[in-house]
């Protein structure tokens, strides 16, 4: 059981933030919305400390850890930067992120985010099994 502590304790850990940002700032804690508002100009502030906070995270991981976790992408580049603009299409189209309609949507109960939530699941049983079945 100990070996999914370290998961629990970051589940509710990005529950609790994206629960803060919601409660204190009216704001739905999305990835991708954040970082669009940051990209504007709109309420920097609040925007790039979220950010920050996103990128510092692993620092502090392995400040606590001593050292970094291993990592293993096994995927080729070219795949790697394809699935990272079909994400970003895919965020664009749903009108937000798996943080964003995962997260915070289906705790909201949002019937958007359930489809959009069932939409990504979908999405990525369809792609494992046409990457396996190809070989990569």
């Amino acid at each position: 059981m100990t070996a999914y502590l370290p998961a629990l304790l970051g589940g509710m850990l990005i529950g609790l933030a994206a629960a803060l940002l919601l409660v204190l700032n009216g704001r739905v804690a999305g990835i991708s919305g954040i970082v669009g508002r940051l990209a504007e100009g709109s309420n920097v502030a609040v925007n790039a400390a979220f950010v920050a906070g996103l990128l510092l995270g692993p620092v502090l991981y392995r400040g606590l850890a001593g050292g970094w976790p291993a990592v293993t992408i096994a995927a080729p580049l070219p795949l790697i930067a394809a699935a990272g603009l079909l994400v970003g299409f895919g965020t664009r189209m749903g009108c937000g992120c798996t943080s964003g309609h995962g997260v915070v949507g289906l705790a909201r109960l949002s019937p958007r985010s359930f489809a959009a939530v069932a939409s990504f699941l979908v999405a990525g049983v369809f792609a494992v099994a046409l990457l396996r079945s190809s070989g990569l």
